[in-house]
C-alpha cells in the first residue's frame, strides 16, 4: 500500500513515547511528563490579545501571503537587526514558516537529488533526517561526542561524501545536548562549506532559552554566512508558542527562494493573525524572554544538582531547556523510568546512533514536579 520510501522511515520518537504514557496513564500512573520539550508556560498576555484582535479583522480571514505578510518578515529583518547586529533584505532574506520545522523538513526537497549526501548531527532533531529521507538523500552521520564537546569534527567527513553532499544541519544551542559553539565553530563551518560547496542550514531555535549570562549568537553574524546558507528560527520556543506554528527562515537569498518556491507548491502560509501576534512578539518588551529563562534556569539547576547528588555525571547546560544525561543503555534506563517511577524521558538513539548512553529531560515542568521525580529516582534501585 505504502510508497516504498516509507519503509525508510523510523517511527516518530515522539509519538511511541506518547502511546507508552497513555498505557501507563490507563494502569493510574501519575506521569511527570520530561520528555517532549514543550514549553508549560503559557504565551505572554500582550501576544495573545495581538492574536484575538487580529482574528476579529475580516481582512485576515483570506488566504495569507505565500511568503509571508510584508510586515512580518520585515519584523523579522529588525529582530534580527536588533538582536544580532544581522541586515536582512526582508523581500528577498526572509521567508514565514509554519515553524522552523517547516522549513528543515522541506528544504531538501529543493536542493537534494536522490543519491546526494545531506550531513546531519546525530544526536539531532529527528526531522533532519526524515526529510531528507523523503527527498530520497542519504544522510552522512556526524557523531556530536562529550569529548568534542558535542561538536561535529568536519575534518573527519569523508572527500567523497563531501563531494556529493548538498547541505549540512547545524544546531546550537543544541537539541538534545544542550551544547552550545564558539564563535571560531561557526568560522570553521563557513569556511568548510564555502569550500566544499555545501548550502549551511543553521537551526537556531534555542537562542534565546539561555542562563547565567550567556548569550547565544547567530551563524549569520559570521563573515561570509551570508554567502553560503540560511539560518531557521521560531518563535515556539522563545515566546511559548509551539501551537501557533509561526517561524522564519533567513538568510541567503537564492536559499530562501528555493524553500519559498517548494512551499508555494505545498501549503497556503500562515494565518495572518498569527502573524500579527508574531510581529508584536518580535516588536514588543522582551522581558517575558527573560523571566522565562529565569524559571528555566531554577528548574534546571534543581534537575542538575538533584541529579548529582544521585551520583550521575551530568552537565550543566548553558542553553536550551534540555539535561542531557549519561547513562549505561538509554533505552532500559528509559523504559524504567517510566514503568518504575512514572518518569518520561526520551532514550537518546532516538535523535541518532550517537545519542546511545544519554536520555534527554525537558525542564518544561514546575519545581515541585522536578523535585518529584527526584525522589523517585531516588527510590529505584538504579
Amino acid at each position: 500500500m505504502y510508497a516504498s520510501r516509507m519503509s525508510n522511515l523510523p517511527p516518530y520518537l515522539f509519538a511511541r513515547i506518547d502511546a507508552m504514557k497513555a498505557e501507563q496513564r490507563k494502569k493510574g500512573v501519575d506521569i511527570i511528563d520530561l520528555g517532549v520539550g514543550d514549553p508549560d508556560l503559557a504565551t505572554p498576555p500582550h501576544i495573545v490579545e495581538a492574536l484575538c484582535t487580529a482574528a476579529k479583522d475580516p481582512k485576515n480571514h483570506h488566504y495569507p501571503d505565500y511568503a509571508g505578510m510584508p510586515a512580518y518578515r520585515s519584523a523579522v529583518a529588525g529582530w534580527y537587526r536588533t538582536r544580532f547586529g544581522v541586515t536582512l533584505d526582508a523581500d528577498k532574506e526572509v521567508v514565514a514558516l509554519m515553524g522552523s520545522k517547516d522549513g528543515i523538513a522541506h528544504i531538501p526537497e529543493a536542493f537534494v537529488n536522490p543519491g546526494d549526501y545531506v550531513l546531519s548531527p546525530s544526536p539531532g532533531y529527528p526531522v533532519y533526517r526524515t526529510g531528507t529521507l523523503f527527498a530520497e538523500g542519504r544522510i552522512h552521520d556526524l557523531p556530536l561526542l562529550r569529548k568534542n564537546n558535542f561538536l561535529p569534527v568536519l575534518s573527519d567527513i569523508p572527500k567523497d561524501v563531501a563531494k556529493a553532499a548538498r547541505i549540512l544541519y547545524i544546531n546550537y544551542p543544541n537539541n538534545p545536548t544542550g551544547a552550545i559553539a564558539p564563535a571560531e565553530f561557526y568560522r570553521e563551518v563557513v569556511d568548510y562549506a564555502a569550500e566544499n560547496d555545501v548550502i549551511v542550514v543553521s537551526d537556531n531555535a534555542y537562542s534565546e532559552i539561555s542562563f547565567d549570562g550567556y548569550r547565544a549568537p547567530s551563524f549569520l553574524e559570521t563573515k561570509g554566512a551570508m554567502d553560503v546558507g540560511i539560518e531557521m528560527h521560531s518563535l515556539s520556543k522563545t515566546y511559548n508558542m509551539t501551537g501557533w506554528r509561526i517561524g522564519m527562515a533567513v538568510g541567503n537569498a537564492d536559499v530562501i527562494a528555493g524553500l519559498g518556491r517548494v512551499k508555494t507548491n505545498v501549503d497556503s502560509g500562515v494565518f495572518d493573525a498569527v502573524q500579527h501576534a508574531a510581529i508584536t512578539a518580535l516588536s514588543g518588551p522582551q522581558d517575558c524572554v527573560q523571566d522565562a529563562c529565569r524559571i528555566y534556569q531554577e528548574r534546571r539547576d534543581v534537575l542538575v544538582n538533584g541529579l548529582r547528588g544521585l551520583g550521575f555525571d551530568v552537565l550543566v547546560p548553558k542553553a536550551t531547556f534540555y539535561v542531557w544525561l549519561p547513562v549505561e543503555d538509554c533505552m532500559t534506563f528509559a523504559s524504567r523510568l517510566l514503568t518504575e517511577a512514572g518518569i518520561v524521558a526520551t532514550p537518546g538513539v532516538g535523535f541518532g546512533a550517537s545519542g546511545e548512553g544519554y536520555v534527554r529531560f525537558a525542564i518544561t515542568r514546575p519545581v515541585a514536579r522536578i523535585q518529584d521525580a527526584i525522589e523517585r529516582i531516588r527510590g529505584m534501585n538504579l
